[in-house]
């Protein structure tokens, strides 16, 4: 009698640190940082805590891999090509847009830092502003000022957008914030009434580029007055 022989398929859906990251990172999208367990990951993709554990260390590992994800592919879709400042606005409006859809990456890059994902950061927008002229014993500061400003507006645009429920229409919910501020004693908010009309029709993201536009004007006029350009040079032009 012929021997019967067993051969062991290999799984096409192997699992993988790949596979992993992209699970944990649909987890908290739709519930947050608290959704994101092991045993909750393990279920996602079905299959045992021991498989997990194999290939990241703990949630605190996942947080960061799944927050390097996302910030590799806003700074994959700047084209290489792109003048200096046109490159600073679309890394900027990428993670503006990257942390209104995963709100959690704004927490995940303040608590580390030192990750991989913020350095890709500030080399992305450091770089630009050398290549803009930017001297050197301004570039600290002027980077510092734009890699805060974008990750506070961004973080802050994300939470209010969570502050309320789903289905809350946003136009409504200005008009009303708006009337309110319409409504305040002018002797004492003259400047608050005034931005009333305004609040009612801006757009976010456009408000969010003016400022980073009106950041960038301010870097322009920087005068080192150091070792790299003499006190009475002319601004930088940006």
């Amino acid at each position: 009698m012929a021997k019967k022989t067993h051969r062991i398929e290999r799984r096409t859906d192997a699992l993988s640190r790949e596979r992993i990251v992209a699970a944990a990172i649909e987890i908290l999208d739709s519930g947050g940082e608290g959704a994101l367990t092991v045993r909750a990951l393990a279920a996602h993709l079905a299959t045992g805590s021991g498989a997990i554990y194999w290939h990241v260390a703990d949630k605190g590992e996942l947080l960061a891999a799944a927050t390097d994800e996302v910030i590799a592919r806003v700074m994959s879709e700047v084209a290489g090509g792109t003048k200096p400042r046109e490159a600073i606005r679309a890394v900027a409006l990428g993670l503006f847009d990257a942390i209104d859809v995963h709100p959690w990456v704004g927490t995940q890059l303040f608590r580390e830092p030192w990750r991989p994902a913020m350095l890709e950061i500030i080399e992305s927008v450091g770089g630009r502003l050398q290549a803009l002229g930017v001297p050197h014993a301004a570039q600290f500061d002027s980077a510092s000022a734009l890699v805060h400003y974008i990750l506070g507006v961004a973080g802050q645009n994300a939470a209010n957008a969570r502050v309320h429920a789903p289905d809350t229409d946003r136009s409504a919910f200005l008009t009303s914030v708006a009337a309110q501020w319409d409504a305040l004693d002018p002797a004492k908010y003259p400047f608050v009434r005034q931005m009333a009309t305004q609040l009612r029709d801006h757009d976010d993201r456009a408000q969010f580029l003016a400022g980073i536009d009106l950041i960038l004007a301010g870097i322009g006029t920087v005068r080192s007055g150091g070792a790299d350009e003499p006190p009475d040079a002319a601004p930088i032009s940006i």
